[in-house]
């Protein structure tokens, strides 16, 4: 090769490489087999120890549970990581993270040892390009994802990925890029939110923490507005929770654990039907309740 036919040659390397880019995605589709569309989930995780006592709530996760098919993957976001930039794991084997303190041994002692899927994570990244996404391989399953899903589905024989929440984000950009996933849900991908849409931990009634749906006055009124708001399709307001009022500034004192919900909404195409289940508050501040789509 002389060095007109060397430089003529490199010339061309940025389109030799986004052409690997479209057929590598090509091919992650291809192992990916098409399948019936699989429904979109919001699950209201709650504390740690529900990953292993016995609970309504947990009913409630096994239950729905009973009406998806089979997923070929889960793809989950959870309030628990939330960082600078987009993350989704990509390992083989992701740990079981305890990221929690002051509870029982027995806890810590758990480990969910589902497989991840590099494919997933890698078909992910391009579906949310021009979003940069860090393809990450230090993280792994944390409490949002491992303590819920453990009960929908214990044998831990379903692979798993968590995309991160980037915390620099709006809520508009949170909706909107939930929306360039669609297409995983006929590839049998289960993409699974998890949060709490009522969460403000500064105001738990601890003394009433075993009181039946029990919620003070705000928290009653942000989830009769949140709820309506989900049932109605009105997911404007939910996008803009921002600009809700006191009821939504207190339970939304930050935003981690309601952001998940906006993924699951951005999901929803127009003709599907939405469930709640779950839906009790708890200790005067916190929702349990949990959305299906589909």
């Amino acid at each position: 090769m002389n060095r007109k036919q060397f430089l003529g040659l490199l010339s061309l390397t940025p389109i030799l490489y986004a052409m690997r880019t479209v057929n590598e995605l090509f091919n992650y589709k291809d192992i990916l087999p098409n399948t019936v569309k699989m429904p979109v989930l919001f699950l209201g995780h709650g504390s740690p120890m529900n990953a292993i006592e016995e609970n309504e709530f947990v009913t409630g996760f096994r239950n729905i549970a009973k009406t998806i098919p089979t997923p070929t993957a889960i793809l989950c976001i959870s309030a628990h990581w939330f960082t600078k930039g987009t993350k989704v794991t990509e390992m083989k084997m992701p740990q079981t993270i305890h990221d929690f303190g002051g509870f029982p041994k027995e806890l810590f002692d758990v480990q969910y040892p589902a497989k991840g899927s590099p494919e997933l994570a890698q078909l992910t990244k391009e579906l949310i390009l021009p979003t940069e996404v860090e393809l990450n391989h230090d993280w792994g399953l944390d409490h949002g994802g491992w303590s819920v899903i453990k009960h929908l589905y214990p044998e831990a024989n379903i692979p798993v990925i968590q995309m991160s929440i980037d915390y620099s984000l709006t809520g508009q950009a949170h909706f909107d890029m939930a929306q360039k996933l669609q297409s995983l849900r006929n590839k049998g991908i289960l993409i699974i939110g998890s949060g709490n849409i009522v969460h403000n931990l500064r105001m738990v009634d601890w003394a009433n923490f075993d009181k039946d749906n029990y919620g003070f006055d705000w928290a009653i009124e942000a989830r009769e507005k949140i709820n309506k708001n989900i049932i109605d399709g009105d997911f404007a307001n939910l996008i803009n929770y921002q600009k809700q009022g006191k009821a939504f500034d207190l339970a939304i004192p930050t935003p981690d654990h309601y952001l998940p919900l906006l993924y699951t909404l951005g999901l929803k195409n127009e003709s599907e039907n939405i469930q709640l289940f779950n839906d009790k508050l708890l200790a005067g501040s916190l929702s349990m309740t949990s959305v299906k789509i589909g």
